[in-house]
């Protein structure tokens, strides 16, 4: 697994000036470990806008000190970066499996995203396929999730490892980046909101 210094964008230094659209760019689960802390963006009365910064964050939190929230954010990020699984490391991975062995390939993208182009052998994220999952599959199932560009799936892994499950992985830029790296018959795409 690479080190956060070898993360593109990784070390991007965060001062109160940040704005939070650059924040969350750059530190996927910033969001989380804003909401598990302090309270900060899960909901309407504490959210955020993307061109805030995180000096004016702070500031009307009760007037957090932007140097702890910073550590707080770099320290979770490491953690976060060992649920990440680069496209090459998913491929060596999935050439590995067998009958034994197999790795479950979870898409939290949209239906539509999902019926228009997936990665082999992936099965759409629903309501019936989550108590599947909680009801009948192995702690230690290896599972990959992933979504478009990577931002939104380290959440779902989180949320998977959070209740149990130890083999989980978030797919770094998702099915994007596999196209790009691994794939290029996986066809490319781009969504309105994504932007």
């Amino acid at each position: 697994m690479p080190t956060v210094s070898e993360i593109p964008n990784a070390n991007a230094e965060l001062r109160s000036g940040t704005r939070m659209g650059d924040l969350l760019a750059n530190y996927p689960g910033a969001q989380r470990a804003l909401f598990a802390r302090y309270h900060i963006g899960g909901c309407q009365s504490c959210g955020f806008q993307p061109n805030e910064t995180l000096g004016e964050v702070c500031a009307r939190n009760e007037n957090l000190p932007v140097a702890e929230v910073i550590d707080h954010i770099v320290e979770q990020h490491r953690g976060d970066e060992k649920i990440f699984i680069d496209p090459a490391q998913l491929k060596a991975l999935l050439d590995r499996a067998d009958n034994e062995h197999r790795v479950s390939l979870l898409d939290i993208r949209t239906r539509e995203e999902f019926e228009a182009v997936n990665l082999p052998g992936a099965r759409l994220f629903s309501n019936d396929l989550t108590s599947e999952i909680f009801g009948t599959w192995d702690k230690n199932s290896d599972i990959v999730v992933y979504d478009h560009t990577g931002t939104r799936c380290l959440d779902a892994a989180a949320y998977f490892i959070g209740h149990g499950f130890g083999n989980v992985k978030a797919l770094r830029g998702g099915i994007d980046a596999w196209s790009q790296e691994i794939d290029p018959s996986v066809a490319r795409y781009r969504v309105e909101f994504d932007e």
